[in-house]
């Protein structure tokens, strides 16, 4: 399945209301005989809550809000047309102004690769839905990224620190983060 394909078919599961309410109400110029034309749909609406893009990356990348992370997961492993089956990494992301998770899946059936992305500009309470409910594997992965980054996933079985002691102040792995004892400086 080409990411041409499988854009249409995932952005297909969450349409953007408004955005099909905006194209329904494109006005219908007249040609020059008089009579309407039939309106062309403007290549800038988004008609789904998705966003896509291929980044220059030969994967297929997704970005959804938190909101419907969870569910989009759920689709992407169950729909018979993409069986996204294998979560094989899961990163927490410091964007600067926002935090998120990574996520590459893929179809062991299909041969297909997909990342998703999601992101919160609350720095100080980043939460996102587990998926380790979808992916087992992403239990050990969300600990990890709880860890370095802070980011706190819902419905998670055991979301305590992995590598870090319990003692430890701060999330490594921000971009904000200061060590003044294990810094190094260049």
């Amino acid at each position: 399945m080409t990411n041409q394909v499988l854009q249409e078919l995932i952005g297909s599961w969450f349409p953007n209301t408004e955005a099909t309410k905006v194209s329904d109400e494109v006005e219908v110029p007249e040609s020059e005989e008089g009579l309407a034309q039939k309106p062309t749909p403007e290549a800038g609406i988004n008609h789904s809550l998705l966003q896509f893009s291929e980044e220059g990356s030969q994967f297929l990348n997704i970005s959804v809000q938190p909101a419907q992370l969870h569910s989009l997961m759920t689709q992407l492993k169950t729909n018979k047309d993409t069986l996204f089956d294998y979560l094989f990494c899961l990163s927490g992301v410091d964007w600067s102004a926002e935090l998120g998770v990574v996520y590459h899946l893929e179809s062991t059936t299909f041969r297909h690769t997909v990342v998703v992305k999601v992101k919160t500009s609350d720095r100080e309470n980043p939460t996102f839905d587990s998926v380790y409910d979808i992916w087992a594997t992403a239990e050990f992965h969300e600990r990890e990224v709880f860890d370095f980054f802070g980011i706190k996933f819902n419905n998670h079985p055991n979301l305590k620190r992995l590598f870090l002691t319990e003692e430890w102040e701060g999330f490594p792995l921000r971009k904000d983060y200061v060590d003044e004892i294990n810094m190094v400086i260049k």
